[in-house]
């Protein structure tokens, strides 16, 4: 009669549970559109959340590391190659904002989702105003900060275009200003939350739109909600490939990561400016980029944000080339 099998001891097991995971997250890192959104949008939520997976990657290196075992400080550096991979070319590109401002560039934007219940629009106009840029785009504006906005951003962007809640402030002539319908069918409340403009620059000229997409939730009921975001983003889509200029911005509140499958209709036309994480949200300890830049027939040549202001959202600013 055989000896009964002798069980692996936790410890003996520990390495193995560390390459599974290593294994795991590697896939998630390389492979997240396969996540799918059958389930209450878990592909884009993790898609939201994915540079955090570098974390993770440390925390695994650790535990390999104390365990003093070679196969599972091996397998861990497969996740941590793909991170480089995924996430290298923004965040080691070395550009920064010294390298950027010696660059000459055509256009310095400013994009800021200002917040509608900021208690200190004076403090955050006059940053923005501040700033240096050429073109500055707001979301959330509202009647009664509005005057504040155009008091201390007139002074150097005599020009401007507001509908609904966005707008667009220039030091360029603005022409052809129109709004653009990015307005989920199922809203019925009076609701504008894009514009398009065209900026004549001493360069030429180029299209100007402005975007806030809806917001996103998660409920318990439904999961990550991204259904009228992702409306959204394909009506703006439909309007950019209606566009005749071959230059075009897109300065906006986007609610969504680059990597979010629900943003892949504007990322498929546009290239995003990603120097580095860029996180824009919350203010107080960002989590996410999902105030963006993307351009057209303009090559981004950095990005940075800017300290807080009474918003929720942290300013991002660009140059385009």
């Amino acid at each position: 009669m055989s000896a009964p099998r002798r069980e692996r001891s936790p410890r003996a097991r520990g390495p193995w549970v560390l390459v599974s995971s290593a294994v795991l997250v590697a896939g998630l890192l390389a492979f997240h559109p396969a996540v799918p959104n059958a389930v209450g949008n878990v592909g884009s939520l993790l898609e939201t959340f994915l540079a955090w997976l570098g974390l993770v990657v440390v925390a695994l290196l650790v535990l390999a590391a104390l365990r003093r075992s070679a196969i599972a400080v091996a397998a861990v550096a497969l996740p941590a190659v793909v991170w480089v991979v995924v996430f290298g070319a923004s965040v080691f590109s070395g550009s920064g904002i010294a390298g950027v401002r010696e660059q000459a560039s055509v256009l310095t934007v400013l994009q800021h989702n200002v917040a509608d219940d900021n208690a200190d629009p004076g403090g955050t106009a006059r940053a923005l105003a501040g700033a240096g840029a050429d073109l500055v785009a707001l979301q959330e504006l509202t009647p009664q900060a509005l005057p504040v906005y155009e008091a201390a951003l007139a002074p150097e962007h005599p020009h401007r275009l507001v509908v609904g809640t966005v707008g667009l402030w220039s030091r360029y002539p603005l022409t052809d200003g129109r709004p653009v319908d990015i307005k989920p069918k199922d809203i019925t409340a009076d609701w504008n939350r894009g514009l398009r403009a065209t900026v004549r620059t001493p360069a030429g000229d180029i299209a100007a739109y402005v975007a806030h997409l809806p917001s996103v939730r998660i409920r318990p009921q439904d999961g990550f909600g991204t259904a009228w975001r992702d409306e959204s983003a394909a009506a703006l889509a439909t309007a950019l490939d209606a566009e005749k200029l071959e230059r075009v911005v897109l300065l906006g509140d986007l609610n969504g990561t680059v990597h979010d499958r629900g943003l892949s209709p504007l990322t498929s036309r546009l290239t995003p400016a990603l120097d580095g994480f860029g996180f824009t949200w919350p203010a107080a300890f960002p989590l996410a980029r999902i105030d963006h830049v993307m351009a057209r027939g303009a090559t981004p040549t950095g990005t940075w944000v800017l300290p807080a202001t009474g918003s929720d959202h942290l300013p991002t600013v660009a140059r385009l080339r």
